[in-house]
């Protein structure tokens, strides 16, 4: 019975602690709304056009966290979350895949592009350094170019190359 006491005060006192928390400020500030030309829901193509994906893509957390949630055309999916980080003025991306592959990117906005960098172990022990552009084109599509580096940044390949086409 205590226990029960207990819960439903806590519950009865909720309403009262959430008005004293300060507002958000990620709704209104625009460092935050950076990468929000992402959200929305997409188809995804290679760039012979192929459909190789869908993405949905959602503002959470109090308008805070751009929250990714993709499935690929060969059955893998995966999620990302991303933010602004006020203390580094930085975006960070913690991103993961069904493979069980883990990354943390860190980055920022240039221009119309939002670019993101991380680095990895590979299984064999070499580094691997990543490289992630979000383009934010005219006609409002997004292109994603992931690249890699086992060299340290001398050479880069493309582990991924999508465009995200707004699905109507």
């Amino acid at each position: 019975m205590k226990h029960v006491l207990f819960l439903l005060c806590c519950v009865a006192l909720l309403p009262a602690l959430h008005a004293q928390q300060p507002p958000t400020p990620c709704k209104d500030s625009p460092e935050f709304r950076q990468f929000d030309f992402w959200i929305g829901e997409w188809e995804v193509r290679n760039p012979k056009g192929v459909k190789v994906g869908e993405s949905n893509i959602q503002l959470i957390i109090a308008d805070c966290v751009i929250f990714e949630n993709w499935t690929g055309a060969g059955g893998g999916s995966g999620k990302s979350f991303n933010v602004y980080n006020a203390a580094t003025k930085k975006w960070q991306q913690f991103w993961v895949g069904s493979g069980g592959g883990v990354l943390e990117f860190s980055g920022g906005l240039n221009g119309n592009k939002m670019e993101y960098t991380a680095q990895s172990t590979s299984k064999d022990g070499n580094v691997i350094h990543h490289r992630m552009t979000y383009f934010n084109n005219p006609d409002k599509t997004v292109r994603q170019l992931w690249e890699n580096s086992t060299d340290g940044g001398k050479q880069w390949t493309v582990a991924f190359d999508g465009l995200y086409v707004r699905k109507n």
